[in-house]
């Protein structure tokens, strides 16, 4: 009656010490391979093992995590998350930076310029907004990164504070590095009246920039979360109670200096109606619309702009790609 369960526990042994064997076996030949540097070959004769069977090991101990390869690259890529964003959400393209503890915003934003610098065609007309996070895009952009390029300020920026603001030296950046011109928006983001932006709109000026904006072949940019550290808090257009209350009512942040919430829609008509720039149905209208976003702070923005259609072209970091198909169901 106890032959079987010895018999049985016997083979259980014996498998448990092949095991063993096989990943001393498997640790060995990696570290012959990727510390000593030698052929497959050169570890078989060491081992006394066939070629085959050496190239068996070295994916035994890849399968079993013996050996871990990371690219550490500060331009190194997600392949996998990028390939699940573009299938989950319907994306043109996705770029996925690794994660790390050091300079995360700075390494999207270098991905950003090398995703605009490799873009074929060149676009002959991009539409750029302001903020932080595109400033850095404009600084990572090398000198030369394309030429003749017409870049076009998408939503208004003039600062209404002694503070320097970011929107024109982010446009007029981009374009000198591509020896093009930049065409700004002489308005402010947002105005007290709607009579005043509609008059705004209505002058021939900047009638003529926003029609080149709508127009323009690809759209770079990015979104604040809705907290005081906005820059529209910063360049005085909104303050830290108006943003709580745009929170109360269920804001996200802001695309284009444009408040949502989760399910893309405007939270405040009223202020969305005093803004000056393209709308969110124009960025959705765009061929080409690349979002520049990190951070775990940006995550709900990010999501509510991902998922419900307003760009193309998604730019991010791994815990935020991760973040975004973390959420159940299929976006819209």
């Amino acid at each position: 009656m106890e032959v079987a369960p010895r018999r049985a526990y016997a083979e259980q042994v014996i498998g448990e010490r092949n095991a063993a064997a096989s990943d001393l076996l498997a640790v060995r030949a990696a570290e012959l391979y990727y510390d000593e540097y030698k052929t497959q070959d050169e570890i078989g004769a060491v081992l006394g093992l066939t070629r085959w069977k050496v190239g068996r090991l070295l994916t035994y101990a890849r399968e079993r995590g013996i050996v871990r390869i990371e690219i550490v690259h500060p331009r190194a890529r997600r392949g996998t998350l990028e390939r699940e964003l573009v299938e989950r959400f319907g994306l043109r393209s996705a770029v996925v930076v690794p994660a790390g503890t050091d300079d995360l915003q700075q390494r999207v934003a270098q991905a950003a310029a090398d995703y605009l610098t490799a873009l074929r065609p060149v676009p002959r007309t991009l539409g750029v907004s302001w903020g932080r996070t595109m400033f850095d895009v404009a600084t990572a952009l090398n000198p030369g990164w394309a030429t003749g390029v017409t870049v076009v300020q998408v939503n208004g920026g003039v600062s209404l504070n002694r503070r320097a603001g970011t929107a024109a030296a982010t446009a007029a950046m981009i374009a000198d590095k591509a020896a093009g011109h930049a065409v700004l928006l002489p308005s402010p983001a947002i105005l007290e009246r709607i009579e005043t932006k509609q008059a705004i709109e209505s002058d021939r000026t900047v009638a003529a920039v926003l029609d080149l904006a709508r127009d323009a072949t690809a759209l770079v940019y990015s979104a604040g979360v809705a907290d005081e550290s906005s820059v529209l808090v910063d360049s005085g257009y909104l303050t830290t109670d108006d943003v709580a209350e745009l929170v109360r009512r269920g804001a996200v942040g802001d695309v284009v200096g444009r408040y949502i919430d989760a399910d893309g829609n405007t939270v405040d008509p009223s202020l969305d109606e005093r803004t000056v720039g393209l709308s969110h149905a124009q960025l959705r209208a765009a061929e080409l619309a690349v979002f520049v976003i990190a951070g775990e702070s940006k995550h709900d923005i990010a999501r509510a702009v991902v998922a419900n259609g307003l760009c193309t072209v998604l730019v991010t970091d791994e815990g935020t790609a991760s973040a975004l198909l973390a959420v159940e169901g299929k976006s819209k």
